[in-house]
């Protein structure tokens, strides 16, 4: 039974630890595991398999139960650990169009580090982020670029990552082109499991799909479609008008399938497309063993035994299936099988993984970048709205007016915050109400009252002083000068009767006594302000 593993570290009163290892489906429908599930507990060392109707199957709907009253499906869910590969693991290969023998070596990666390629062949080796904003080209293959340095045809390495599970690696290469191999993801899957994979401290990140979302090219026929769902599968369909190909299905209903049932299937291409191909300089290093080839129409044997020449192989023939004789199919289905494994290497430049449902019509590269894209502006989004501070009245402050008043120097008029609501070593919250009869509205245009944007900028600040003089003993004898101011952007007015949420976020260690500080001030969930404020802690200067 394929599984994968969830860690669930909580305690019962202090003395149970339990690991659960189940699939999402069984979590999403606790406490009643449908076939299967299994259960660790520290105390026993017992490692137990529970079927059901078993003896012991009681006790695990018990575990569930408890697992009920701590967690919901969706935080068990987001309680996955992110993986990387134990050791460095290397191969060597030709590119499939630039026909450049290469080595790729895949390294361990730190948590968060997301999949990055390096150009070991280029002066200071630069780094290339895989993302879909990076990528550049997708004609024939998947090109991403960075400052100009360019890695091709990174759909296949990447999929073999995701596929395996592991969320960080750094991939280092010694040309521009990742090699070909066998056309498939499968040599790179053997180079992952010669590796092995362990797990990270940091929980891994997911992309919730909470509505359907769509990209269409209705000219081509092309479209692709999530939807939410409890778990990760895709459901992909091509027709290329083909009556060798004809219209083919293929599925991954769990990632485990990904190993056996996705990555060995091959690249393909159409016959004629072929010599336009070696004309336009491309394919150099493709062979007639990388590639599955289909004759979509009739070919005669002299043409066929040109093209061997070109590619320096035997006699070829074309089979009653309609595809050459140098190599037998995985699958017979495998080119729909290939698609989808394009798809997943496309979508791991989301840097995300997807809980949801992916339909695909048709897909290729080009259609699946814009769509990982569109997912990631989505993300940014998300991202950006987890920012935004909730400010509940009802919740006693961090700090009160006072306690700010023994930290801060500043005093009525210019004492620009009424409560701190949260602060971290990082991170500080704090609020300014801004009411019509603050002094500044006398001269600041009186017909039509708005706070001054510099006096936002100045109550950020002050905020932010708060979060820095907390790093030393005693606050009350230092002051946070201004040293820069920039990025400042005024995005929406702030009129008497708004109340201003101001989150101030250290960017960095604070070095020297200077600080810079990521500055936002929303109006409920609207930004109106943001900007990098850089202050210098100094001591007061003693007069006496």
């Amino acid at each position: 039974m394929n599984r994968q593993k969830y860690m669930i570290n909580f305690k019962v009163q202090n003395t149970v630890h339990l690991k659960i290892i189940t699939s999402p489906r069984y979590i999403k429908h606790s406490p009643s595991p449908d076939k299967y599930c299994a259960a660790h507990t520290n105390f026993t060392n017992e490692r137990l398999f529970y079927k059901k109707n078993n003896r012991r199957y009681k006790r695990i709907q018990k575990i569930f139960v408890i697992l009920r009253n701590f967690f919901d499906s969706k935080t068990i869910f987001m309680l996955v650990k992110q993986h990387t590969l134990q050791r460095p693991v290397s191969v060597k290969g030709k590119g499939l169009h630039t026909g450049v023998e290469v080595e790729l070596t895949l390294r361990p990666a730190s948590n968060n580090h997301g999949y990055k390629f390096k150009r070991l062949d280029i002066e200071d080796q630069p780094v290339i982020l895989a993302i879909a904003e990076n990528v550049v080209d997708t004609s024939r293959g998947t090109t991403i670029e960075e400052n100009g340095i360019r890695v091709s045809t990174v759909e296949h390495v990447l999929a073999a990552l995701w596929g395996m599970g592991v969320d960080n690696a750094l991939i280092e290469i010694s040309g521009p082109e990742i090699p070909i191999m066998d056309g498939s993801a499968y040599p790179f899957v053997e180079l992952i499991k010669q590796a092995g994979v362990i797990e990270l401290d940091a929980v891994r990140k997911y992309f919730e799909v909470k509505e359907r979302i769509v990209y269409a090219d209705k000219a081509r026929g092309v479209e692709i479609a999530i939807y939410p769902d409890d778990h990760f599968s895709i459901d992909v369909m091509i027709d290329y008008n083909s009556r060798t190909l004809g219209h083919q299905y293929a599925m991954l209903t769990t990632p485990e399938e990904f190993e056996t049932e996705i990555a060995p299937c091959r690249t393909f291409v159409f016959l004629h497309e072929l010599e336009p191909l070696l004309q336009h300089n491309l394919i150099k290093g493709g062979a007639l063993d990388n590639a599955i080839v289909i004759a979509d129409k009739p070919v005669k044997q002299e043409e066929l035994d040109r093209l061997a020449g070109l590619f320096n192989m035997p006699k070829i023939q074309v089979k009653p299936e309609g595809i050459l004789n140098n190599l037998e199919l995985r699958f017979s289905n495998e080119p729909a099988r290939h698609k989808l494994l394009d798809l997943i290497g496309d979508f791991a430049l989301i840097g995300k993984a997807i809980k949801g449902r992916i339909v695909a019509t048709r897909p290729g590269h080009a259609a699946n970048n814009q769509m990982a894209r569109m997912l990631r502006q989505i993300i940014k989004k998300e991202m950006a709205k987890a920012l935004i501070p909730q400010y509940n009245p009802n919740e006693p402050p961090a700090y009160n007016i006072e306690q700010i008043k023994n930290i801060l120097p500043h005093r009525p008029p210019f004492l620009l915050v009424d409560k701190i609501i949260s602060i971290t070593e990082h991170v500080v919250v704090g609020v300014k109400n801004v009411t019509m009869n603050e002094p500044f509205f006398i001269g600041h245009f009186p017909g039509q009252a708005i706070m001054p944007g510099v006096l936002i900028v100045e109550a950020m600040a002050q905020v932010g002083g708060i979060l820095v003089l907390g790093t030393v003993p005693d606050p009350e004898n230092y002051l946070t000068m201004f040293l820069k101011v920039d990025k400042v952007k005024f995005r929406k007015m702030v009129v008497p009767g708004d109340t201003l949420i101001l989150r101030m976020e250290l960017v960095g260690e604070i070095r020297r006594g200077i600080a810079t500080m990521l500055a936002q001030a929303y109006v409920g969930e609207t930004l109106t302000t943001e900007g990098e404020l850089t202050a210098q802690i100094v001591k007061v200067k003693d007069n006496k």
